[in-house]
Formats: C-alpha cells, sequence, structure tokens
C-alpha cells in the first residue's frame, strides 16, 4: 500500500493536485477539507480532538484495505513539533501496514495563491473558504507565521520531492509525480 502525502502552504493546490493525481493512479485521494467541513459544522470551530480522533480512525481502516494506496493532504508547518508529531502518526499507521511513503511538496507564490483562493473547484469542496476576505486574510496570515516549506535534507524520507507549482498545470503535475515515484 502506498501513501503520497501532498504538502504545501494554503491554496497552493494540494486538492486540486491529488484529484488530478487520483485520475491518473489506482490512488484514493483523502483531502483535509473532507474531515475540516464537517467537524466545523457540527462543532462550530476547528475542534482538533475530533479531527485527529476520525482522522486517526479512516486511516486505521483504510490500511486494512486491498486499495492500492491513499493521497492525503496536509498544511505541514516545519517549525512546529505538533505538525511533525501529526505526519509521523500517520506515517506510522501506514508503516505498520508495510506501507511506502512518498512526500510531494507544493509552492506558490503567495500572489499565486491568493488567486487560486477563489476557484470555483476549491469553493465548491471547501465551504469554509467561501469567504474569501477571510480566507485570503488567513493565508497571509499562515505566510507570515508558519514555515510551509521544508529546508533541504530536513524531510527524513527517500521519496520525498518539492515542485513549484506556480506555473503548473494539476494534470501536470499530477503526472510529474506520477512519473517520479513510478506509480
Amino acid at each position: 500500500m502506498k501513501l503520497i502525502i501532498i504538502t504545501g502552504p494554503g491554496a497552493v493546490g494540494k486538492m486540486t493536485v491529488g484529484q488530478e493525481l487520483a485520475k491518473v493512479t489506482d490512488l484514493r485521494l483523502f483531502h483535509g477539507h473532507m474531515l475540516i467541513e464537517p467537524v466545523l459544522e457540527i462543532f462550530g470551530d476547528f475542534h482538533v480532538p475530533a479531527l485527529l480522533a476520525a482522522d486517526k480512525a479512516i486511516l486505521r481502516e483504510f490500511v486494512k484495505t486491498d486499495h492500492f494506496g491513499l493521497i492525503i493532504t496536509i498544511m505541514w508547518n516545519f517549525d512546529s513539533p505538533a505538525y511533525w508529531n501529526i505526519v509521523s502518526h500517520i506515517i506510522d499507521i501506514f508503516k505498520q501496514a508495510d506501507g511506502e511513503i512518498y512526500i510531494v511538496e507544493l509552492n506558490a507564490d503567495q500572489d499565486t495563491r491568493l488567486t487560486r483562493n477563489t476557484t470555483e473547484n476549491r469553493l465548491a469542496h471547501k465551504a469554509s473558504k467561501r469567504d474569501l476576505e477571510w480566507s485570503s486574510e488567513r493565508i497571509k496570515f499562515e505566510d507570515a507565521t508558519r514555515r510551509m516549506e521544508s529546508r533541504d535534507g530536513e524531510v527524513p524520507y527517500k521519496n520525498h520531492m518539492k515542485i513549484n507549482n506556480a506555473f503548473l498545470e494539476p494534470d501536470a503535475v499530477a503526472k510529474m509525480i506520477k512519473e517520479e515515484f513510478l506509480l
């Protein structure tokens, strides 16, 4: 079983690239807002314990299936031990099932991401992003307070790639990932 983690800052295209990668492989997609949106609706806020519990339950059940693998999207703050712990736990679930781990970091400049923040596909799948003023300010805040790109050699997994996708179409990025990791 394969685990592809697509990470990067807000509105970089993690979900959209994941959608395209799922189309050209036998991988399933589990993007972050598949849990975030229901939790926001139920709890009225970003209730981290519920998100983590649901995430763990889904991943533990997924590795019991005969699926080829899973694409997960996550914002990874490389300066935060809490984020490292979350990613480590996700990876451990797949490693215990003899899974292969692949990390893809996407990056694009803030102006590109602010434009992508308004795309139809993003807004269709992420209801919480439909308040565009709030969502745009959130991107700026995260850029100012979080390090969403790893330093060279910081990610300890051999199957790791970085892609600046500012001027690339999502299907082209998916093709690059598929070819690099022989998916």
